[in-house]
């Protein structure tokens, strides 16, 4: 009413029903914009199989006749011949329906095919040389596909040739990694061809598979050291029979037994009853001589490093099957296609996610449960149809990579993301899944492999950041009253110091329930530490507060230094280290002046860099005790101490021995082997691991393998100091453990937590003395 309240009066006010009635109606009409025709099939290629409400069939049909019949266009012909190639890489949980859409073009234009298959046939190629391993395996995915319009043997030979360079790497060393990585992509290839021309290549697969099943039954060299799991000594791992090579050749076992059966596989070239003429065309299409792909004689690992894959799963042990389990081929392909789109699509966390919550619309009708379907609701479905949770399947494809040994493709923070954007698109799905992922993980953490553990609980924390840090935690409360050594125990004080660095205190402890209140002591609310100088029961206090005072008017060293002479000459009449005391007052001192804010410290670290080199190049105990200055200033924000020691690594203060000697060897991070237990003390040491094996790789990168005789003495150095301390907590000979005025019980915990230990450490060392062996120099 309020825009007829506008309208000029006079009687006239009435409502244009119908504008063709009135000739004098001028109003401007809304231009019509129709997109030119490359941009139309551009966008329906790209969203090919996106939405549950259209039919395959009449998607896929529709863009090949409007292909088909506008190819003499040059636009067109471009954007399709370079868009099916990169649909393949970049949207891999599609090419089962690209392919559907060449294979009806080619039943009505077969020579579009061959510009086609040459273009793809190049690009393989290119990939190969480069060694794009998976990229390889993409394109042959999609040729596969193409089976049935392939002259002669189509893709086999390729594949065959591709073992026979697996079976001559293997046989040059048991250690090589590219020979299982081409049997992968060979038994990853053959379901498609399956899928696409079942009846006419089952010999041919039976015998490529009795090749492969001599490297694919074979554990890897590597395969223990990346188990995701730790066992207890005498209790078998829960993947140790997980090769996914291994795995794989068993499922293609089972379903050549099943006749190819493939039953999760989409065949979008399978045209519906009312489409028999469709259908008629694509079965007698023209077939196509696929173009040579030069395999060369001698094949390079690429640019991504390359290690066994074991198959990892959070649903495990369930007493409803919510995702496929390794017994059938789906757990394997459908796994393979979320993880190709989850690091393929890295640079946008968006789309990966929305691609994980539509997983069920690739794959056959059927193949899932209905999205969001409560877990306890699966016992209702009936017969032989299938229980599976796509939401289970999405997260727990996520966690095989946060999981990942040695090291995930991509920064962890990435897989953090992808979850939390998968939680924002479809909370009431994919919310409980990760409840019952969380749940597993937290029940394993005494056997799950220790980085593991630290990652687990970095992405814990990091994910409740995102969500008001809301957890049940009600359902843990039991475990407030283990022992701080015991790994539930253990891991539950690490999320909470975690939770804390994220937000405050205070906060946290609102979330939490009456029990886990203790857990959180007052000192963790105090933003800014005391300094422990004002109490004039602490030795040096006078001095303490002198120089706290200068360093805060940023006086000269010229006036420091008569301070640190009255420390010396005062430690000097106690019997006391002088070094090692005016290095704990002065660091103290410095941490408390720079206790505003990170940048407060570091200009304060960066004032007085002399005067801390000196003091750390003066002996081992003042490196140390640096260190100890630090945590000891900031032991109830670990966190900010970390950082600290850090920015003191960066400037040379203290060296990356310093701190696993400080971190290891005695009782300064925490008595009677505790320190082992403490999250906080893994992050310091395998911080101070990663930056000295990230420098070693800068320096024989960009070296060529030469001029790194420094670095790698020092590496070694590292790991053998780390493999001294950390071997008599393993074995069980450390004094604190075979004391009996300190035993409390705790010693077979603090002997798993060595052994747990030791078992990272030789693993970060073996996979850098690999890197060292694959970037020497040619003599």
């Amino acid at each position: 009413m309020a825009d007829y309240d506008r309208r000029p009066g006079g009687g006239f006010n009435r409502k244009r029903r119908f504008r063709d009635d009135d000739e004098h109606d001028r109003r401007p009409q809304r231009r019509r914009y129709d997109a030119p025709l490359p941009v139309r099939i551009r966008k329906q290629l790209l969203g090919l199989a996106e939405s549950p409400l259209r039919r395959w069939h009449e998607e896929v049909q529709s863009i090949a006749h409007v292909v088909a019949d506008n190819y003499e266009d040059q636009e067109l012909r471009k954007s399709f011949l370079e868009l099916v190639p990169q649909m393949i890489i970049e949207q891999p949980l599609k090419t089962p329906f690209v392919a559907a859409v060449v294979l009806v073009v080619n039943s009505l234009r077969p020579e579009i095919l061959d510009d086609l298959l040459a273009n793809v046939a190049n690009a393989t190629e290119e990939k190969v040389k480069v060694g794009e391993w998976r990229d390889v395996k993409l394109y042959l995915k999609f040729l596969a596909c193409l089976q049935s319009c392939l002259d002669g043997d189509g893709l086999f030979p390729l594949l065959e040739e591709l073992f026979s360079r697996a079976v001559n790497l293997q046989t040059t060393s048991s250690d090589d990694t590219i020979g299982t990585e081409l049997v992968k992509i060979i038994l990853l290839t053959i379901p498609y061809i399956m899928a696409a021309a079942p009846a006419q290549w089952q010999q041919k697969a039976a015998e490529l598979m009795d090749k492969t099943d001599v490297i694919a039954s074979e554990p890897h060299a590597l395969q223990a050291l990346i188990d995701p799991y730790h066992a207890e000594e005498g209790i078998e791992s829960p993947t140790a029979n997980m090769s996914l090579i291994g795995l794989l050749q068993k499922q293609l076992q089972t379903e050549a037994m099943n006749d190819w059966e493939l039953a999760c596989l989409p065949r979008p070239w399978q045209m519906p009853p009312e489409e028999i003429e469709q259908q008629d065309k694509l079965d007698n299409a023209q077939k196509h001589t696929l173009p040579s792909i030069l395999i060369p004689t001698t094949v390079v690992t690429g640019p991504r490093p390359l290690f066994p894959e074991i198959y990892f799963s959070v649903y495990v042990d369930q007493e409803i099957e919510s995702v496929p389990p390794v017994s059938s081929i789906a757990s394997s392909l459908i796994r393979d296609g979320l993880l190709d789109t989850i690091n393929i699509l890295d640079f946008n966390r968006g789309a990966t996610a929305r691609f994980l919550i539509d997983v069920d619309c690739y794959f056959s009708p059927g193949t899932f449960v209905k999205r969001a379907t409560p877990f306890d609701r699966l016992r209702d479905v009936e017969g032989d149809r299938s229980t599976w949770k796509p939401e289970d399947v999405a997260v727990d494809a996520v966690f095989s990579q946060l999981f990942a040994l040695p090291t995930p493709e991509h920064k962890l923070v990435y897989y953090h993301s992808v979850l939390t954007e998968a939680c924002k698109i479809a909370p009431a799905a994919v919310a409980p899944s990760l409840g019952r992922a969380i749940r597993y993980s937290y029940q394993n953490t005494h056997r799950l492999d220790l980085e593991l553990c630290y990652r687990f609980l970095d992405w814990f924390t990091h994910h409740l950041s995102n969500f008001g840090f809301m957890w049940k935690w009600t359902e843990w409360v039991d475990d407030v009253n283990l022992p701080d050594v015991h790994p539930r125990k253990a891991f539950i004080l690490g999320a909470l110091d975690k939770e804390i660095r994220l937000s405050f205190a205070q906060r946290i402890k609102g979330t939490l329930p009456e029990p886990y209140q203790a857990l959180i002591g007052p000192e963790k609310e105090q933003d800014t530490p005391e300094f422990k100088y004002n109490d004039d029961r602490t030795p040096f206090a006078v001095e303490g507060r002198e120089i706290a005072a200068l360093l805060k008017r940023k006086a000269p060293d010229e006036e420091i230094q008569p301070v640190i002479d009255r420390i010396h000459s005062a430690a000097l009449d106690q019997s006391i280290d002088p070094l090692v005391s005016s290095t704990d007052v002065f660091m103290t001192a410095v941490c408390w002046v720079g206790s505003k804010s990170l940048s407060h410290v570091l200009a304060c670290i960066e004032r007085t860099k002399d005067r801390l080199l000196d003091a750390g190049a003066a002996s081992e105990a003042a490196r140390a005790q640096i260190i100890t200055a630090v945590v000891a200033y900031w032991s109830a924000h670990p966190g900010v101490a970390i950082t600290i020691v850090e920015k003191l690594l960066n400037y040379s203060i203290i060296t990356p021995g310093a701190v696993i000697e400080w971190a290891l060897v005695g009782d300064r991070a925490g008595p009677y082997g505790e320190a082992l237990t403490k999250s906080w003390v893994f992050e310091l040491v395998f911080n101070t691991v990663v930056k000295v094996t990230s420098r070693l790789r800068q320096v024989v990168s960009s070296s060529g393998g030469d001029g790194n005789g420094e670095e790698v003495t020092g590496m070694r150095e590292l790991f053998k100091s780390m493999e001294d301390a950390l071997v008599s907590w393993a074995q069980g000979t450390k004094d604190q453990i075979m004391d009996p005025v300190v035993s409390d019980g705790g010693e077979d915990l603090l002997k798993r937590w060595g052994e747990r230990w030791l078992r990272v450490c030789r693993r970060r060392s073996a996979i850098e003395e690999t890197f060292l062996l694959e970037n020497k120099p040619a003599s």
